[in-house]
């Protein structure tokens, strides 16, 4: 009896699901969104386009646009993860449920 346990079965390839949600266009798509409402919110609360927020805050270290630009980063990485997670379960969905 010979031990041929050296040899290991290919795996088959795990592009296929990816490609088959089309999730590279869904992570494109997201990032733009997040990244547009990123700097829309950015735009309008750090250059007072809506008028003054009220005073009595105090951003230390950075000032207030360096904070909001931290806020501006995190609400675009959850914005682009957002949509991105949406746009790959309906493309699932529509593929689950296609005749």
């Amino acid at each position: 009896m010979s031990d041929d346990s050296s040899t290991v079965p290919e795996r088959p390839p795990s592009g296929g699901l990816v490609a088959a949600l089309d999730v590279r266009r869904n992570a494109v798509v997201g990032l733009a969104s997040g990244v547009g409402l990123a700097v829309a919110v950015y735009l309008v609360r750090v250059f007072e386009l809506l008028g003054p927020v009220g005073a009595g805050r105090s951003y230390p270290v950075v000032g207030p646009a360096g904070w909001f630009a931290v806020l501006g980063f995190v609400l675009a990485v959850t914005t682009a993860l957002l949509v991105t997670t949406l746009l790959t379960a309906l493309r699932a969905y529509r593929l689950a449920t296609a005749e």
